[in-house]
């Protein structure tokens, strides 16, 4: 669909549909594909291009327990993975449809013409990533979310999906308690577009660009989150960050891009600046202090994980993003601030070339790095967000009536730190889950709720106040400034008084961003685009630093100097989002109850 001409006024045009995905990445195509295939008029609307979405960063596989490489592998040590890997704090219900569904989705791309790397004997092959007792991501190269996407944006075109490209959702709409669709405006011309709908998904990804060494792009500004926090619905663990441990440091202009897991997973190895795999310095402390209820299961665990030959390079990414973090501080990092990733005396040339294409050519044109010959410098870098819209398991319908939240966007499924490859299998399963689920809301309706006309001449005003001549802040400097502070303050490691001083900042930038003017007409105005957008990176920011100085412990990828102990109380405990009048709150709310027979699988493991 064709962005339309607009003059700059405050009229705009409005379009009718049962259900409206926010986001076209895998969960939001996965998504409009479900609710179109059960009948719902469904559109996707998405702030950049169809196909320019993250889930192309997910290079390394799928976590599906297929058994393809290990026939041992099923959905309950993968579930078993994924919470432990969450340190216990996932909601199990998401966990274990994760990991019981995961397979099937993984066929169902096949099906559909994705195009897996084989095993010998045909079957797809899987790969070893951190975290998963076996080898289990499914992948193509190192470009498995690129493939994905490729797969998924095919079926939606040929499904005939209403796509609105470089369009960005400003508000959600609603009509007294329930959803009534979103508004927001075309970022070519400035007019204003409202799509009229009963039921809403958001698939918006994360919150990376809050942060300053980042490897999210521009889009990724809490949008999602802070829509639907605004909307009435709440946000859960928003104090796990996930840094992942391979980002490139230099040069500057790339700093924070990618390095995916699947170097290490194809035998890359983390080196120091004196030489040394310092992993093996990590790795006894990790099973004792993180996994192990006794000395003597820790030594159980150690040995199994060597005797599968489960480097410690595969750790959980908030292990190895912490080690990495400990060398550099350490004096022992690179000449630009990192640490070594080699594969050039692990793997032939050849090998390279074949298993990791994207990486060479990344380091190759980026920074004139040959990784078949030279390490990579590395260090960690803002990657995902585990926190999200609170859902249910089963629908990922949020607490607002017709709002649905899948992806990243969403909480609970990964804890306090999720596992590499399971983002992919998370878009799918739960993207399928929550189309079928908004399409089935909005056919059983017996009314459309429509948004009062006020409210739409409210968010036009809204959209339009940066344009005031009697400001004196600029929108770039606003975000530059937050992005510091996040980074430096709530970042891989975090005490009370950082996290204070930082919040005490946000509310310094929520007085400034009131004071925001941009120049110009509303067609091709990126300072406009910045200026709405630091709403919801402020939003987001503050619920983050809130939720982390609550949090009075170390778990996953939250990290305090000043309580660096898991504590087993606060693992009992989810920390609740909610806002009213623009004031942002946390509440505990009591961790699920996971049945015996999952709680078993635990026991039976040690």
């Amino acid at each position: 669909m064709t962005a339309p001409t607009g003059a700059h006024n405050a009229s705009h045009e409005t379009h009718d549909y049962d259900v409206v995905v926010i986001g076209a990445g895998g969960s939001g195509l996965r998504a409009a594909i479900a609710a179109h295939e059960s009948g719902a008029r469904t559109a996707i609307v998405t702030k950049s291009l169809l196909g320019k979405a993250h889930t192309v960063m997910a290079e390394g596989g799928i976590a599906a327990s297929m058994g393809n490489v290990w026939p041992e592998d099923n959905w309950q040590v993968h579930f078993r993975d994924t919470m432990r890997g969450g340190k216990m704090l996932n909601n199990w219900r998401m966990a274990q449809l994760h990991a019981q569904e995961a397979p099937e989705r993984v066929w169902e791309l096949e099906e559909w013409g994705a195009l897996f790397d084989r095993t010998k004997d045909g079957k797809i092959s899987q790969r070893d990533f951190g975290g998963h007792r076996y080898a289990r991501l499914a992948h193509v190269g190192d470009r498995t979310g690129l493939e994905m996407i490729r797969t998924l944006q095919q079926r939606a075109v040929e499904l005939g999906i209403d796509v609105y490209m470089e369009c960005t959702v400003t508000q959600l709409l609603k009509d007294g308690d329930r959803i009534a669709g979103t508004f927001g405006y075309w970022r070519e011309t400035g007019s204003f577009i409202q799509l009229n709908a009963p039921a809403v998904i958001i698939a918006t990804g994360g919150i990376g660009k809050s942060f300053k060494v980042t490897s999210n792009s521009w889009e990724y500004t809490g949008d999602g989150h802070a829509l639907a926090l605004q909307a009435g619905a709440s946000l859960i663990n928003m104090e796990f960050v996930q840094f992942h441990p391979t980002g490139m440091v230099w040069p500057l202009s790339v700093r924070g891009l990618l390095i995916t897991e699947s170097v290490r997973g194809e035998g890359g190895v983390l080196r120091n600046s004196d030489g040394k795999r310092f992993m093996f310095d990590y790795i006894t402390d990790y099973f004792k202090a993180e996994t192990a209820d006794t000395e003597e299961e820790a030594d159980r665990w150690y040995d199994d994980h060597i005797n599968n030959r489960r480097p410690p390079e595969l750790l959980p990414r908030d292990e190895v993003a912490r080690a990495i973090n400990s060398e550099i501080k350490a004096g022992r990092g690179s000449p630009h601030g990192g640490v070594f990733l080699d594969i050039a005396t692990r793997r032939s040339a050849a090998d390279i070339h074949k298993r990791l294409p994207s990486m060479y050519h990344q380091f190759k044109e980026l920074a004139d790095v040959d990784i078949t010959k030279d390490p990579m410098e590395v260090a960690p870098t803002c990657h995902y967000v585990m926190g999200g819209v609170e859902v249910d398991p089963e629908t990922q319908a949020a607490t607002v009536a017709g709002l649905y939240a899948v992806g990243e966007a969403s909480g609970g499924m990964h804890g306090s730190n999720r596992l590499g490859g399971n983002s992919l299998s998370d878009l799918i399963v739960f993207g399928k889950r929550a189309g079928e689920s908004a399409a089935e809301y909005a056919a059983k309706l017996d009314r459309r709720p429509a948004a009062p006309a006020a409210d739409v001449a409210n968010a036009i005003a809204v959209a339009l106040k940066p344009f005031d001549d009697n400001g004196d802040e600029n929108a770039y400097t606003v975000q530059q400034e937050l992005q510091d502070v996040m980074f430096s303050l709530v970042g891989i490691i975090r005490t009370g008084a950082e996290m204070e001083q930082a919040l005490a900042e946000i509310e310094k930038y929520k007085a400034r961003v009131k004071r925001v003017t941009v120049q110009g007409g509303r067609a091709y105005n990126p300072g406009w685009h910045v200026a709405l957008d630091i709403h919801n990176m402020l939003t987001v920011s503050e619920a983050c630093a809130k939720a982390a100085l609550e949090r009075k412990e170390s778990r996953g990828g939250h990290t305090r100097d000043d309580y660096p102990k898991t504590d087993p109380e606060w693992g009992k405990i989810n920390l609740i989002v909610t806002e009213e009048n623009g004031a942002i709150s946390i509440t505990h709310k009591p961790l699920p109850q996971m049945p015996a027979d999952l709680a078993q699988l635990f026991e039976e493991a040690k």
